[in-house]
């Protein structure tokens, strides 16, 4: 098979690990994933009627924020690992892995947890706003604690990859003919292995 219809093929034979375990690529799509969660958190995830018989518009909107006050935090904490992620080494790099994935599950469990009861979930804000807790009203879940599930999902699949990865993402040496930084298998660096090299003191230029 060629390289051309087997990336990961030519990307052995150059040296360089294959697209998906490229830190990179693994790194951002973590954060991207993470943020992806967080935003959705900023969005209205319950819409509230406080009267059913009334024509108007849903009285109340509850953003994820409070419908599942855990997702936020949980998506920073898969955030800040992505990052960690980075620059950790063999061991801390599953360390970060799990983290990455039970932060993965809490919020999967916490969005579904409001798709399965969205009454629940809004009581605390219907009885901020009329004073009034166990009340009955109309609700119903926007799209938005779906997208925070598949986020989820695809966030955990970069925490399940990243141990994998890390085996793809050589030491660093010593400098070559050219002034520049190499990995151990001679390809070259990238913009986190550049950083990497100023966190440990030593001059990439």
């Amino acid at each position: 098979m060629t390289s051309a219809s087997n990336p990961d093929a030519g990307s052995a034979r150059s040296g360089r690990p294959p697209f998906w375990a490229r830190k990179a690529n693994l790194v951002l799509a973590t954060a991207v994933f993470a943020l992806a969660v967080f935003g959705t958190t900023t969005q209205s995830w319950i819409d509230v009627r406080l009267d059913p018989a009334a024509a108007a518009n849903a009285d109340l909107h509850v953003q994820g924020s409070k419908a599942a006050t855990a997702v936020t935090a949980l998506a920073l904490v898969a955030l800040a690992g992505g990052l960690a992620a980075s620059i950790a080494g063999r061991i801390a790099r599953w360390i970060i892995a799990v983290l990455i994935l039970l932060a993965s599950t809490g919020i999967i469990v916490a969005a579904a947890t409001v798709l399965a009861d969205p009454l629940g979930a809004a009581q605390g804000t219907i009885a901020a706003s009329t004073g009034i807790s166990g009340g009955d009203a109309a609700v119903s879940s926007t799209v938005f604690p779906v997208l925070a599930v598949v986020a989820a999902v695809l966030l955990a699949l970069c925490a399940v990859t990243l141990p994998l990865a890390g085996r793809h993402w050589k030491a660093r040496t010593k400098y070559d003919r050219g002034g520049r930084i190499t990995q151990a298998d001679g390809g070259p660096v990238d913009e986190i292995d550049s950083w990497d090299s100023l966190s440990r003191g030593e001059d990439p230029t």
